[in-house]
């Protein structure tokens, strides 16, 4: 057995809140052991007996960030977009179209490149968990290759067969929505099944038929709600028992009070709502109302084009009205709820040493020193790592 101890912290953040001491559950000044991948002891003072030992004076040592909704599967750029929102062009979500073309035609080899590209950057600055959707396919094909694709990567694997509906499809999405649940629900590996309910999208009835059908098949479902409009996405995703309802950009105060007496935790995307300018200080509504929230990054070419977990804390400080304590929360634990994983997102006895060590004295410099990279090392089952492992 190997061990190492994480000693002389300067702040620990557990997220156990059984050491009273906010949610973050924070300690100073104590030693994190780490034995086989797992948190072994935390205790003041430097253990004997480990095999290496790392000061971390003055440093935080945090959970590693768990990014629960990002769009890794795909080809293409969509800067000149974002370029037009910049100038004051609204957003619609109409760029998708531009994105499957270009998944199209990309082979398997280009598209997964990119996404081992994106994932690397992703774990440098502190991501050590992943959610990864298809969705720039839709067509049989090319959503099962995307679904193999991220299976390479991540366990956590998500259908989004249903983003759009394609524009060979555009005069009976009907049809579009039959291809899904009868061609490619049954074939894909997928642990997970999403839907975009929304405007210019699917309505709640074709997303509570394409959800209906992945659950048969033993999948978990996930939805994409209220983003451009409000809607049933929210109203669905609690019947259904959806571990995530995602975007809500547009949530009605009904919405939200249904998430906060559910066990659907209500995710919120800083990146895309720092870049499409649709809804500022959105995350106070759902704090306040008492749901659990998490942040992910979206990562995407067209809405939310990064894989910085710190940037989505900071942006969610600044524009989405959370404090530091809970978006860094929102960040680990929030994302392992997402994910409804009980292993990862906390320092405590157990738990999988996924670990981000800061060169920073506090949490709170991820949003004071916005843009800066503060990461040290980051840590996956207790192991230093600098690129993706799944």
């Amino acid at each position: 057995m190997s061990s190492v101890a994480f000693t002389n912290i300067e702040t620990l953040v557990t997220n156990d809140v059984s050491h009273d001491s906010g949610a973050l559950g924070a300690m100073h000044g104590v030693s994190v052991v780490v034995e086989d991948g797992s948190i072994m002891q935390i205790s003041k003072g430097v253990p004997s007996g480990v095999d290496h030992v790392i000061d971390c004076s003055g440093m935080t040592l945090l959970p590693g960030f768990v990014d629960s909704h990002s769009h890794l599967i795909f080809a293409g750029d969509r800067s000149a977009e974002f370029q037009a929102r910049a100038q004051g062009q609204r957003y619609t979500a109409g760029g998708i179209s531009a994105t499957v073309d270009a998944t199209r035609i990309a082979s398997d080899a280009q598209l997964t490149a990119n996404a081992r590209k994106l994932l690397d950057e992703a774990v440098l600055s502190g991501t050590t968990t992943m959610e990864i959707k298809s969705g720039y396919g839709l067509t049989e094909k090319d959503e099962l290759r995307s679904i193999d694709i991220a299976g390479q990567f991540t366990d956590e694997t998500t259908l989004l067969a249903a983003h759009v509906v394609p524009s060979e499809y555009t005069s009976n999405p009907d049809a579009y929505v039959e291809l899904v649940i009868e061609s490619i629900v049954p074939h894909s590996s997928a642990k997970w099944i999403d839907v975009f309910c929304d405007q210019g999208a699917f309505s709640a009835e074709q997303a509570e038929k394409i959800l209906r059908a992945g659950i048969a098949h033993g999948m978990l479902p996930r939805i994409h709600a209220n983003q451009l409009s409000a809607g049933k996405g929210v109203e669905l995703a609690v019947a259904l028992g959806a571990a995530s309802a995602d975007h809500l950009s547009k949530s009605t105060n009904e919405d939200i009070e249904l998430l906060a007496a559910s066990n659907t935790v209500a995710t919120l995307l800083p990146g895309a709502e720092f870049s499409t300018h649709l809804e500022a200080n959105l995350g106070r509504r759902f704090i306040d109302a008492g749901a659990t929230v998490a942040i992910a990054s979206d990562c995407n070419p067209g809405s939310s084009y990064t894989t910085s977990m710190p940037f989505c804390i900071a942006t969610a400080v600044s524009l989405l009205g959370f404090s530091v304590e809970e978006a860094v929360h929102a960040a680990t634990f929030g994302g392992a709820k997402a994910l409804r994983r009980t292993d990862i997102g906390q320092i405590a006895i157990g738990k999988r040493a996924d670990l981000l060590l800061l060169s920073a004295p506090s949490y709170i410099h991820l949003a004071y020193r916005p843009g800066v990279n503060l990461v040290h090392s980051i840590y996956k089952s207790g192991k230093a790592v600098t690129t993706w492992q799944k």
